[in-house]
């Protein structure tokens, strides 16, 4: 903050045009030497004002009441002039002018819209999501300074070409230490954020459109990896004499025969099995990320798990079903347990959840409709991208076209 910056106010009168004996009352503002006035829509009698003190001379009630204005007027003019020396930015007198008015527009930076973005949405988004904002603000904050020079923008100068420079920016980035280069979906995701971010100073009245509305997001898309039934097979049998091995593994195998995710798993309480209208145990509960209603009927090796980890003290303590990791420590004892059983993949806990969606429902006949709805997806297109159907199944599919055509063949030939 500027401490040798100088405020000063008065407030003078001008004689009127309704009479020589009024005089109207404006405020005169200075900063450093350069001031403005404003009337203040009052007027006076001549004889009543003291010039010098700037006050409404005698007792009368009428006098009081503007004495009692003239000071509240200048007490707001003196905590708008801390307000804006508290931002710890260039203004004028002009700037304060429209501050005591009401008319300022508010030059909100983009730090300070991203900081404000991540200030109103803690208690919305969920932790990871959260995190990943904190992510993308700090490539920002590091394309600000590196690529632009700048230590801060306001938001209206973020432009189309701003938005490329930092697309630009990000896929020439080189990583430090031992963080891995962006991908180009991941380079997408921290653009969305960006995008996301200033649709909220839309909201706000501060930008009237988007500059993003001219850009094209690029997404790559890619095969999932599954398991296919053999792999998993292998996974399943596959004995282990380490214990912590071993939970890993069947935590993995409950999610391909539920279809939940990490954090789902981790958060499955007694109250989430319930008695369907089949008379079977089924699990209810909602996803962490959507808040989704999700059903899913409890298949025998997911009853096994849960059987097998039923007093588990670890699970008890925490009244969850089952004893969890954290999602980095799964990840990595299932790359160890992915090589120990000869598969040839990237293994992490979410391949579960690719492997329920694949190989464990659609390729043995489940409607995509209902796989939908067991994953918690409120769209038919997420899961169409999210569980692609195996080659297995589209061969069986065809085979089965394959002898329906025979037979309608053999009866046309009989006829």
């Amino acid at each position: 903050m500027n401490n040798e910056r100088t405020v000063g106010i008065r407030f003078v009168s001008r004689n009127s045009k309704s009479g020589q004996n009024q005089v109207n009352l404006f405020i005169r503002i200075t900063v450093d030497k350069k001031m403005t006035e404003v009337s203040l829509k009052k007027t006076v009698q001549k004889s009543s004002w003291d010039q010098i003190r700037s006050v409404s001379k005698g007792s009368s009630p009428a006098s009081k009441r503007l004495n009692s204005f003239l000071d509240e007027l200048r007490t707001l003019v003196v905590n708008k002039y801390h307000e804006l020396l508290l931002r710890n930015q260039p203004f004028s007198v002009e700037d304060l002018k429209n501050l005591v008015l009401g008319k300022e527009e508010i030059e909100l930076s983009l730090k300070g819209l991203i900081d404000y973005h991540q200030e109103v949405m803690a208690s919305i988004l969920k932790p990871g999501t959260l995190k990943n904002y904190e992510t993308s603000k700090k490539y920002i904050h590091s394309f600000l300074d590196q690529k632009l020079k700048k230590e801060d923008m306001t938001i209206r100068s973020v432009d189309y070409k701003v938005i490329l420079d930092f697309e630009n920016f990000l896929r020439k980035r080189k990583p430090t230490d031992h963080q891995r280069p962006l991908t180009n979906n991941g380079m997408m995701k921290h653009m969305e954020r960006f995008k996301k971010i200033l649709n909220l100073a839309i909201k706000m009245d501060l930008l009237e459109k988007n500059p993003f509305d001219k850009y094209q997001f690029r997404f790559h898309r890619y095969e999932r990896d599954v398991l296919n039934e053999k792999e998993l097979s292998v996974l399943e049998n596959k004995k282990f004499k380490n214990q912590r091995m071993d939970l890993v593994r069947d935590l993995f195998v409950f999610s391909c025969y539920t279809g939940l995710s990490y954090i789902d798993v981790a958060n499955l309480k007694h109250e989430n099995i319930v008695l369907g209208q089949d008379d079977e145990l089924w699990i209810s509960t909602e996803r962490n990320k959507t808040m989704l209603p999700v059903k899913v009927p409890i298949l025998p090796k997911a009853a096994y798990i849960l059987e097998k980890y039923a007093d588990d003290p670890r699970a008890e303590v925490k009244n969850i079903l089952l004893p969890v990791l954290s999602n980095q420590k799964l990840n990595s004892y299932l790359k160890e347990i992915a090589a120990v059983c000869g598969i040839d993949k990237n293994l992490s806990f979410h391949v579960a959840r690719h492997t329920f969606a694949t190989t464990v429902t659609l390729q043995n006949g489940v409607p995509i409709e209902s796989v939908s709805k067991m994953l918690g997806h409120n769209k038919i297109s997420t899961t169409q991208i999210y569980a692609r159907v195996m080659e297995v199944k589209l061969r069986e599919d065809m085979n089965l076209l394959k002898e329906r055509l025979k037979l309608k063949s053999a009866k046309k030939g009989l006829r």
